[in-house]
């Protein structure tokens, strides 16, 4: 069985589009964007009761995961 998992980090292209579909759609407690520009991304929390899902958006061209959404438009576990 698995234990508790502290999070998950899903690089996403639209992060509206991200938060509407965990929130709208599936229920889910959904945190406010923070911009975090020491790490170059805007990030948002997804609540579950086992886990975090971490919603990652690049601020900037230089963010360390543009390369990651350029190489994977559709986003994806980062």
């Amino acid at each position: 069985m698995i234990g508790r998992l502290n999070h998950v980090a899903m690089v996403v292209p639209d992060l509206d589009i991200a938060v509407a579909r965990y929130r709208d759609m599936l229920g889910a407690t959904v945190t406010e964007p923070e911009d975090l520009p020491e790490h170059g991304v805007r990030v948002v929390f997804v609540r579950l009761p086992n886990t975090n899902v971490e919603l990652l958006y690049p601020i900037g061209e230089k963010s360390p995961i543009a390369p990651f959404l350029a190489k994977n438009p559709s986003g994806g576990m980062h």
